[in-house]
């Protein structure tokens, strides 16, 4: 039996005119997140962390910002082939946790719907994914209010 850990960090930056998702879902803000696809910022801390503990690289890697198939993409997509990906491998999801930075919006009221929405995607018990946020006291590019960022790390078993 092989356990391993991985780790992810991901950030965005506020952007005027964009739906704001984290964890899958749409969370209601006045600002959204920049990036090539959806730029959910929770979900690809997540990607990184799910393919660094199969070592499998990262999420620029297989899904490269110059590639326009992944122009807007869902997160959830992506999240889902890597699912897959770790499945074909002979790699088991045991527990994911993660943490969302930043100073607005209030996410409490979101992260059970987040943790749902990727333990659905992921194929797992909902038990095994924690979802949490944390402001920066105002410190920092998160306290200034110039972006998001998050981090995640996932435990994996391979027999």
């Amino acid at each position: 039996m092989k356990l391993r850990v991985g780790q992810g960090l991901d950030v965005h930056r506020w952007v005027e005119g964009r739906p704001l998702m984290l964890g899958g879902i749409h969370v209601p803000h006045n600002q959204g997140l920049l990036g090539h696809s959806d730029a959910d910022v929770l979900l690809h801390a997540l990607i990184d962390a799910l393919l660094g503990a199969a070592g499998l690289g990262d999420i620029g890697r297989l899904f490269p910002d110059t590639d326009p198939d992944y122009a807007g993409i869902d997160s959830k997509i992506l999240l889902s082939r890597v699912a897959k990906l770790l499945k074909s491998k002979g790699w088991q999801i045991l527990n994911v946790d993660t943490t969302i930075i930043c100073q607005k919006p209030k996410l409490a009221p979101f992260m059970p719907a987040m943790a749902e929405s990727i333990a659905r995607v992921l194929d797992v018990d909902p038990t095994s994914v924690n979802v949490k946020a944390t402001t920066t006291e105002k410190l920092g590019f998160t306290g200034r209010n110039e972006g998001v960022a998050a981090q995640a790390v996932a435990l994996l078993l391979r027999d």
